[in-house]
């Protein structure tokens, strides 16, 4: 895997660096707010991107989608760029404010990821980890569904799985087994508890298992949220989270995930912006890199209509399409 990385590393630096000298003039500090599952990829990004523009210092912040969209529409925090987990976490909350377009540009899905340290993790299977998930002796936890859409899309997984299988009050019965301290604020956080033996399973995207060396358990297509072609089932599935002003909720139903990103409009630094969203889109740079750590990409990114490709930056616009 490492080997894996750094040769893409370098594929990727040589093929910035060609065209390095006619963009010496991009500097300045570029934020990127981002879902926690895109750390390990945009790590390698913001590598490639300073070693071929030495002049911009990329600044990432990490946290659940809804909470880094938050901070710049409630907080005003300053952001050039936002990468959501959940695309709908940009109409949501950035547009049209704060933001004018949103590119979707990859897909997941949820696993339930463990380590050999894990209890029982010789007798799980896709057939019975629901049935292990609620032995008293097990701690299974996910992310705050009010803060990422990986919670969210948990408990979503957990409403499906009682469809699929046809086990009434198997939603109920698995959160009963789950205590509100495994529920923490970001799904990457919940990797240190597997690696350390606090926790025994939690709910993660497939990217985030591959990335950091977890064993998982692949769930059927029909409920791990991964395949749009099932979305008219993802849909009966709903999950009410906080909405943007206190003492107000909305309901999330299921849906395929979808990543989402954008530059805010009043981007610090809209020059670096785009040139970094131009080769985070490019299939030959950042979406190469999504594709080699377990992260399927767009190729080419999407954009739903064409009044919103109209409105993108001009040199993003030979990566996208036009598609539903």
């Amino acid at each position: 895997m490492k080997i894996k990385l750094l040769n893409a590393l370098v594929t990727v630096a040589i093929v910035l660096a060609g065209t390095g000298s006619a963009n010496a003039e991009l500097s300045g500090k570029l934020i990127i707010f981002h879902a926690g599952s895109l750390s390990v990829p945009l790590e390698q990004m913001e590598k490639a991107f300073e070693a071929a523009h030495p002049g911009v210092d990329v600044l990432r912040e990490a946290g659940g989608s809804t909470k880094m969209a938050r901070l710049i529409s409630e907080v005003g925090k300053p952001a050039d760029i936002m990468a959501s987990a959940d695309y709908k976490v940009i109409d949501n909350n950035l547009i049209p404010k704060h933001a004018e377009w949103n590119i979707r540009f990859a897909t997941n899905q949820l696993v339930l990821t463990y380590t050999d340290k894990s209890r029982y993790a010789e007798e799980i299977t896709p057939e019975n980890w629901y049935e292990i998930l609620q032995r008293e002796d097990v701690v299974w936890g996910h992310s705050d569904p009010n803060l990422d859409p990986c919670g969210y899309r948990s408990l979503m997984v957990l409403q499906l799985a009682e469809r699929f299988y046809g086990v009434e009050g198997l939603y109920e019965a698995l959160l009963a087994n789950r205590p509100e301290k495994n529920v923490r604020p970001k799904s990457v956080e919940l990797v240190n508890l597997l690696k350390t033996g606090n926790m025994d399973y939690a709910w993660e995207y497939l990217s985030v298992a591959v990335q950091h060396d977890l064993m998982y358990v692949k769930l059927n297509d029909h409920i791990n949220l991964g395949n749009y072609a099932y979305d008219s089932m993802y849909e009966q599935a709903e999950v009410k989270v906080t909405g943007k002003k206190p003492g107000t909720w909305i309901t999330k139903k299921g849906q395929s995930c979808t990543y989402g990103m954008t530059m805010t409009r009043d981007a610090a630094n809209p020059e670096a912006a785009v040139r970094f969203l131009e080769y985070m889109l490019d299939p030959e740079g950042g979406l190469k890199i999504l594709e080699q750590l377990g992260q399927p990409p767009f190729v080419p990114a999407r954009v739903p209509s064409r009044e919103v490709y109209r409105a993108l930056p001009e040199p993003l616009r030979p990566l996208v399409e036009v598609r539903e």
